[in-house]
C-alpha cells in the first residue's frame, strides 16, 4: 500500500527528528525508525487501531510521546499528522 504524507505531517516528522537529534545524538534517527516500524504495522493492519475522529485513526508510538494520525483511502494510506500526545489535542482536525 502506498503511503502519502501531507505537507504538514512531513514537516512535523522532520521537526520532531531535529528536536530529538538536538537532545541526544542518534535519538532523531531512532524516532524516525520507530515511525517507519509503525507505518509498516499500519500497512499490515490498517483498520486495527482506534478511530480518533470519524474515519481518522491513530497509532500510538511505543517509545516516544507521539501518535500517527492517518486515514485509510482506497489506494493509499494518508498520514495526516505526526502529533505529540501532550500538546494541543486535535489541532490537526481542520486538515
Amino acid at each position: 500500500m502506498k503511503v502519502i504524507f501531507t505537507e504538514l505531517a512531513h514537516a512535523e516528522l522532520l521537526d520532531a527528528c531535529d528536536f530529538y537529534e538536538l537532545e541526544f545524538s542518534g535519538l532523531g534517527t531512532r524516532f524516525k525508525q520507530e515511525i517507519r516500524q509503525a507505518i509498516k504495522r499500519i500497512i499490515q493492519f490498517p483498520l486495527a487501531w482506534p478511530t480518533e475522529n470519524n474515519d481518522i485513526r491513530k497509532y500510538l508510538l511505543h517509545k516516544f510521546p507521539y501518535k500517527i494520525i492517518y486515514s485509510v483511502e482506497i489506494d493509499h494510506l494518508l498520514i495526516i499528522a505526526i502529533a505529540h500526545q501532550h500538546r494541543k489535542p486535535e489541532y490537526w482536525v481542520d486538515r
